[in-house]
Protein backbone atom coordinates (compact mmCIF):
# COMPACT_ATOMS: atom_id res chain seq x y z
CA UNK A 1 0.00 0.00 0.00
CA UNK A 2 1.60 3.04 -1.14
CA UNK A 3 0.77 6.46 1.88
CA UNK A 4 2.20 9.03 1.45
CA UNK A 5 3.80 10.51 4.37
CA UNK A 6 1.44 13.77 4.90
CA UNK A 7 -1.67 11.86 4.68
CA UNK A 8 -3.92 11.37 7.80
CA UNK A 9 -5.37 7.86 7.85
CA UNK A 10 -8.04 6.79 10.70
CA UNK A 11 -6.94 3.67 12.02
CA UNK A 12 -10.37 2.33 11.94
CA UNK A 13 -10.14 2.59 8.01
CA UNK A 14 -9.63 -0.26 5.57
CA UNK A 15 -7.43 0.11 2.52
CA UNK A 16 -6.68 -2.66 -0.22
CA UNK A 17 -2.53 -3.11 -0.28
CA UNK A 18 -3.27 -2.13 -4.01
CA UNK A 19 -4.65 1.30 -3.53
CA UNK A 20 -2.38 4.50 -3.52
CA UNK A 21 -3.19 7.15 -0.95
CA UNK A 22 -1.41 10.77 -1.96
CA UNK A 23 -0.21 13.68 -0.12
CA UNK A 24 -2.26 15.72 2.28
CA UNK A 25 -5.33 12.81 2.30
CA UNK A 26 -7.59 12.87 4.61
CA UNK A 27 -9.21 9.53 5.96
CA UNK A 28 -11.53 10.01 9.28
CA UNK A 29 -13.26 7.24 10.52
CA UNK A 30 -14.35 3.36 9.13
CA UNK A 31 -13.61 3.65 5.58
CA UNK A 32 -13.00 0.96 3.50
CA UNK A 33 -11.23 1.28 -0.16
CA UNK A 34 -10.81 -1.09 -2.36
CA UNK A 35 -8.14 -2.80 -5.37
CA UNK A 36 -6.51 -0.21 -7.24
CA UNK A 37 -8.16 2.74 -6.28
CA UNK A 38 -6.05 6.09 -6.28
CA UNK A 39 -7.14 8.83 -3.85
CA UNK A 40 -4.97 12.52 -5.16
CA UNK A 41 -3.61 15.12 -2.77
CA UNK A 42 -6.24 17.11 -0.34
CA UNK A 43 -9.14 14.44 -0.85
CA UNK A 44 -10.76 14.21 2.09
CA UNK A 45 -12.74 11.17 2.84
CA UNK A 46 -14.94 10.65 6.17
CA UNK A 47 -16.72 7.46 7.05
CA UNK A 48 -18.78 5.44 6.83
CA UNK A 49 -17.59 5.28 3.42
CA UNK A 50 -17.06 1.95 1.45
CA UNK A 51 -15.40 2.52 -1.95
CA UNK A 52 -14.90 0.01 -4.36
CA UNK A 53 -11.79 -0.96 -6.69
CA UNK A 54 -10.18 1.19 -9.76
CA UNK A 55 -11.46 4.42 -8.87
CA UNK A 56 -9.28 7.60 -9.48
CA UNK A 57 -10.77 10.58 -6.78
CA UNK A 58 -8.93 13.89 -7.68
CA UNK A 59 -7.57 16.96 -5.80
CA UNK A 60 -9.63 18.17 -3.20
CA UNK A 61 -12.51 16.04 -3.44
CA UNK A 62 -14.81 15.45 -0.29
CA UNK A 63 -16.53 12.04 0.30
CA UNK A 64 -18.80 10.76 3.45
CA UNK A 65 -19.10 13.98 5.11
CA UNK A 66 -22.06 15.33 7.25
CA UNK A 67 -25.43 15.93 5.02
CA UNK A 68 -26.56 19.11 4.24
CA UNK A 69 -30.14 18.70 6.08
CA UNK A 70 -30.87 20.86 8.99
CA UNK A 71 -32.85 17.76 9.97
CA UNK A 72 -29.49 15.60 10.50
CA UNK A 73 -29.09 15.15 13.86
CA UNK A 74 -25.71 13.29 13.89
CA UNK A 75 -27.00 9.63 13.42
CA UNK A 76 -25.14 7.13 11.43
CA UNK A 77 -25.37 6.63 8.12
CA UNK A 78 -22.95 6.15 4.42
CA UNK A 79 -21.99 6.80 1.25
CA UNK A 80 -21.45 3.37 -1.31
CA UNK A 81 -19.38 3.64 -4.41
CA UNK A 82 -18.75 1.01 -6.74
CA UNK A 83 -16.17 0.02 -9.48
CA UNK A 84 -14.06 1.96 -12.03
CA UNK A 85 -15.31 6.32 -10.78
CA UNK A 86 -13.85 9.06 -11.94
CA UNK A 87 -14.34 11.82 -9.41
CA UNK A 88 -12.72 14.71 -10.21
CA UNK A 89 -11.55 17.42 -8.36
CA UNK A 90 -13.32 18.82 -5.67
CA UNK A 91 -16.34 16.72 -6.10
CA UNK A 92 -18.41 16.45 -3.17
CA UNK A 93 -20.67 13.47 -2.05
CA UNK A 94 -22.79 13.54 1.34
CA UNK A 95 -23.88 10.47 3.08
CA UNK A 96 -27.68 9.80 4.26
CA UNK A 97 -29.14 12.23 6.28
CA UNK A 98 -31.50 9.40 8.10
CA UNK A 99 -30.23 6.42 10.14
CA UNK A 100 -28.94 3.71 8.24
CA UNK A 101 -29.20 5.52 5.09
CA UNK A 102 -26.99 5.79 2.11
CA UNK A 103 -25.80 7.22 -1.22
CA UNK A 104 -25.04 5.41 -3.41
CA UNK A 105 -22.83 5.46 -6.54
CA UNK A 106 -22.48 2.52 -8.74
CA UNK A 107 -20.04 1.73 -11.23
CA UNK A 108 -18.05 3.69 -14.12
CA UNK A 109 -19.54 7.02 -13.72
CA UNK A 110 -17.44 10.27 -14.72
CA UNK A 111 -17.99 13.16 -11.65
CA UNK A 112 -16.32 16.14 -13.04
CA UNK A 113 -14.77 19.02 -11.17
CA UNK A 114 -17.12 20.37 -8.47
CA UNK A 115 -20.44 18.41 -9.13
CA UNK A 116 -22.50 17.84 -5.86
CA UNK A 117 -24.22 14.79 -5.06
CA UNK A 118 -26.20 15.08 -2.10
CA UNK A 119 -27.39 12.80 0.77
CA UNK A 120 -29.04 10.09 -0.06
CA UNK A 121 -29.03 10.24 -4.05
CA UNK A 122 -29.00 7.12 -6.13
CA UNK A 123 -26.76 6.88 -8.85
CA UNK A 124 -26.67 3.89 -11.32
CA UNK A 125 -23.37 3.25 -13.76
CA UNK A 126 -22.13 4.72 -16.56
CA UNK A 127 -23.67 8.17 -15.72
CA UNK A 128 -21.55 11.30 -16.18
CA UNK A 129 -22.47 14.69 -13.98
CA UNK A 130 -19.92 17.62 -15.92
CA UNK A 131 -19.06 20.76 -14.23
CA UNK A 132 -20.75 22.09 -11.47
CA UNK A 133 -24.15 20.06 -11.86
CA UNK A 134 -25.78 19.65 -8.79
CA UNK A 135 -27.90 16.75 -7.35
CA UNK A 136 -30.61 18.11 -4.32
CA UNK A 137 -31.16 14.88 -1.81
CA UNK A 138 -32.70 11.65 -2.88
CA UNK A 139 -32.28 12.27 -6.43
CA UNK A 140 -32.46 8.83 -8.06
CA UNK A 141 -30.08 8.58 -11.57
CA UNK A 142 -30.50 5.96 -13.69
CA UNK A 143 -27.37 4.40 -16.05
CA UNK A 144 -26.61 6.26 -18.77
CA UNK A 145 -27.43 10.11 -18.13
CA UNK A 146 -25.80 12.54 -19.01
CA UNK A 147 -26.40 16.15 -16.69
CA UNK A 148 -24.28 18.73 -18.29
CA UNK A 149 -22.69 21.96 -16.78
CA UNK A 150 -24.39 23.81 -13.85
CA UNK A 151 -27.69 22.15 -14.56
CA UNK A 152 -29.69 22.07 -11.32
CA UNK A 153 -31.37 18.88 -10.00
CA UNK A 154 -34.27 19.20 -7.75
CA UNK A 155 -34.64 16.78 -4.61
CA UNK A 156 -36.64 13.76 -5.19
CA UNK A 157 -36.44 13.75 -8.50
CA UNK A 158 -35.53 10.61 -10.63
CA UNK A 159 -33.38 11.17 -14.36
CA UNK A 160 -34.13 8.22 -16.54
CA UNK A 161 -31.91 6.27 -18.00
CA UNK A 162 -29.69 7.74 -21.32
CA UNK A 163 -31.66 11.26 -20.51
CA UNK A 164 -29.49 14.11 -21.55
CA UNK A 165 -30.05 17.91 -19.93
CA UNK A 166 -28.48 20.47 -21.88
CA UNK A 167 -26.05 23.05 -19.90
CA UNK A 168 -28.04 25.15 -17.39
CA UNK A 169 -31.03 23.88 -16.95
CA UNK A 170 -32.93 22.76 -14.33
CA UNK A 171 -35.56 20.23 -13.52
CA UNK A 172 -38.43 20.20 -10.23
CA UNK A 173 -40.00 16.81 -12.67
CA UNK A 174 -38.84 13.59 -13.46
CA UNK A 175 -36.63 13.36 -16.42
CA UNK A 176 -37.95 10.58 -18.88
CA UNK A 177 -35.51 8.24 -20.27
CA UNK A 178 -34.21 8.51 -23.26
CA UNK A 179 -35.00 11.98 -23.95
CA UNK A 180 -33.22 15.98 -24.23
CA UNK A 181 -34.24 18.75 -21.57
CA UNK A 182 -33.61 21.72 -21.83
CA UNK A 183 -34.30 25.45 -19.64
CA UNK A 184 -37.02 24.44 -17.02
CA UNK A 185 -37.98 20.76 -17.71
CA UNK A 186 -38.64 20.98 -20.86
CA UNK A 187 -38.40 17.85 -23.59
CA UNK A 188 -36.53 18.82 -26.48
CA UNK A 189 -36.14 15.46 -28.46
CA UNK A 190 -34.78 12.15 -28.07
CA UNK A 191 -31.53 11.25 -27.00
CA UNK A 192 -30.98 9.69 -30.73
CA UNK A 193 -27.13 9.86 -30.46
CA UNK A 194 -27.34 7.97 -26.79
CA UNK A 195 -29.35 5.68 -27.70
CA UNK A 196 -27.25 4.25 -30.63
CA UNK A 197 -24.16 4.67 -28.36
CA UNK A 198 -25.88 2.17 -25.95
CA UNK A 199 -26.10 -0.42 -28.85
CA UNK A 200 -29.96 0.16 -29.61
CA UNK A 201 -30.74 -0.45 -33.27
CA UNK A 202 -32.95 2.30 -35.59
CA UNK A 203 -36.06 0.49 -35.02
CA UNK A 204 -35.96 0.85 -31.08
CA UNK A 205 -34.77 4.54 -31.25
CA UNK A 206 -37.66 5.20 -34.15
CA UNK A 207 -39.83 3.55 -31.71
CA UNK A 208 -39.39 5.90 -28.81
CA UNK A 209 -39.20 9.15 -31.65
CA UNK A 210 -42.74 8.00 -32.34
CA UNK A 211 -44.05 7.98 -28.15
CA UNK A 212 -42.27 10.79 -27.41
CA UNK A 213 -44.42 12.65 -30.19
CA UNK A 214 -47.65 11.11 -28.98
CA UNK A 215 -46.79 11.92 -25.56
CA UNK A 216 -45.27 15.18 -25.01
CA UNK A 217 -46.02 16.76 -28.36
CA UNK A 218 -49.90 16.29 -29.13
CA UNK A 219 -52.62 18.32 -27.74
CA UNK A 220 -55.22 16.04 -24.99
CA UNK A 221 -54.15 15.03 -21.16
CA UNK A 222 -50.97 12.94 -20.27
CA UNK A 223 -53.41 10.14 -19.23
CA UNK A 224 -54.88 10.49 -22.56
CA UNK A 225 -51.83 10.76 -24.54
CA UNK A 226 -50.53 7.51 -22.51
CA UNK A 227 -53.99 5.44 -23.76
CA UNK A 228 -53.23 6.46 -27.14
CA UNK A 229 -49.17 5.18 -27.03
CA UNK A 230 -50.79 1.72 -25.08
CA UNK A 231 -53.08 0.84 -28.29
CA UNK A 232 -50.09 -0.02 -29.96
CA UNK A 233 -47.27 -2.82 -30.22
CA UNK A 234 -45.07 -1.43 -27.57
CA UNK A 235 -41.51 -2.39 -27.43
CA UNK A 236 -39.56 -3.14 -24.19
CA UNK A 237 -38.00 0.33 -24.26
CA UNK A 238 -41.68 1.76 -24.63
CA UNK A 239 -42.73 -0.09 -22.29
CA UNK A 240 -40.24 1.09 -19.67
CA UNK A 241 -40.80 4.61 -20.65
CA UNK A 242 -44.72 4.32 -19.72
CA UNK A 243 -43.42 2.65 -16.37
CA UNK A 244 -41.83 5.69 -15.73
CA UNK A 245 -44.09 7.93 -16.51
CA UNK A 246 -47.01 5.59 -14.58
CA UNK A 247 -44.82 5.84 -11.22
CA UNK A 248 -43.52 9.47 -11.04
CA UNK A 249 -44.73 11.07 -7.73
CA UNK A 250 -43.43 14.65 -9.00
CA UNK A 251 -44.88 14.53 -12.58
CA UNK A 252 -43.28 14.36 -15.57
CA UNK A 253 -40.73 17.26 -17.36
CA UNK A 254 -43.63 18.88 -20.09
CA UNK A 255 -43.71 19.00 -23.82
CA UNK A 256 -41.78 22.09 -25.42
CA UNK A 257 -44.19 23.62 -27.21
CA UNK A 258 -42.27 23.94 -30.43
CA UNK A 259 -42.16 21.04 -33.72
CA UNK A 260 -40.33 18.14 -31.86
CA UNK A 261 -37.03 16.96 -33.37
CA UNK A 262 -36.34 14.99 -36.12
CA UNK A 263 -32.64 14.27 -35.61
CA UNK A 264 -30.76 15.54 -32.45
Amino acid sequence: MAVHSTALVDSKAEIDPSAEIGPYVVIDGPVTIGAGTRIQAHAVIQGPTRIGAYNVIHTGAVIGDAPQDRAYGGQESFVWIGDNNTIREYVQIHRGSQPGSVTRIGHGNFLMTSSHIAHNCTLGDNIVLASGALLGGHVVVEDGAFISGNCVVHQYVRVGKLALMRGLSRTSRDVPPFCIVDGTHTVRAVNRVGMRRAGYSSAQIQAVHKAFRKLFFRPGNLATRISEVEKELLTPEVRYLLEFIRTSRRGVCRGGGVRFHEEE
